[in-house]
């Protein structure tokens, strides 16, 4: 694993009209790691993907690639330097093929035989899409949808997927097989993976590391075996409520603070 991170985010401030969704964030990604942000609701998560991907622009702070700070570049030259942005939401073309998606994840591309090479990739980690490639995207179900979007980002030989809310109304089965594909495609694949999630037991599962983000600021980080041994993290993302008395008064505090 090289020494200089793949990317750094440097203390980032960004706003959304007057305010401010992210107050001074500080993370690193390595080459060949699964790095996961967890974090409710309105923590800016969504905001610290976009941020990244060029879509918003920071009052403060730095987004480094490679050691080469690219902040505010346009979002097309972030993809041309292999960095690709899974939305919430998946954002696919309803009214185009599937095939037609796919394609335009590599708009970036002119190496004909290389793009039809990975196409053949993207249909075998998802067959599901391989059978539909000539249907429309909108009659896909959630979880095919959700597996267009990352078979589309894959188009682009990525260096590094941004993944925002990869398990957003899916259903547990579903979760559970697109997060054993983000595992192979980080071991087969060599991609880099950013992932932030509110379902934390999952996104740990398959993490090397973890930040949590709360209303903006980074509170936590470490690995993610040690994320998911903290009792915080068990209280607050896993469900898993300590009864104690000292517990339930760390539990108080805690949904008081936020």
């Amino acid at each position: 694993m090289s020494d200089v991170p793949l990317l750094e985010v440097r203390n980032l401030e960004t706003y959304y009209g007057p305010i401010m969704a992210l107050r001074g964030v500080s993370l690193a990604v390595h080459h060949g790691q699964i790095v996961a942000v967890l974090g409710a609701n309105g923590a800016g998560k969504t905001t610290l993907m976009r941020t990244i991907s060029g879509v918003l622009e920071p009052e403060k702070g730095q987004v480094v690639l490679e050691g080469e700070e690219v902040t505010a570049r346009e979002p097309d030259e972030i993809v041309r330097r292999k960095v690709v942005h899974v939305p919430e939401g998946r954002e696919i073309f309803p009214l185009m093929s599937v095939r037609e998606n796919l394609l335009m994840g590599a708009f970036t591309r002119s190496d004909r035989d290389g793009i039809a090479a990975d196409m053949d990739m993207v249909c075998g980690y998802f067959p599901a899409l391989a059978e539909r490639l000539d249907q429309e995207a909108g009659t896909l179900s959630g979880g095919q949808q959700q597996m267009l979007a990352i078979g589309r980002g894959l188009m682009a030989r990525p260096r590094l997927m941004l993944l925002d809310e990869p398990s957003l109304g899916l259903s547990p089965i579903l979760v559970k097989e697109i997060f054993a594909i983000l595992r192979r495609l980080n071991a087969e694949q060599a991609v880099t993976m950013l992932i932030v999630e509110q379902n934390a037991r999952t996104a740990l599962d398959v993490a090397d590391y973890g930040y949590v983000l709360e209303l903006g600021r980074i509170v936590m980080d470490g690995p993610a075996e040690r994320l998911r041994a903290s009792k915080d993290i068990q209280e607050f993302y896993l469900g898993m409520k300590d009864e104690s008395p000292r517990g339930r008064r760390r539990w108080k505090a805690r949904k008081t603070w936020r």
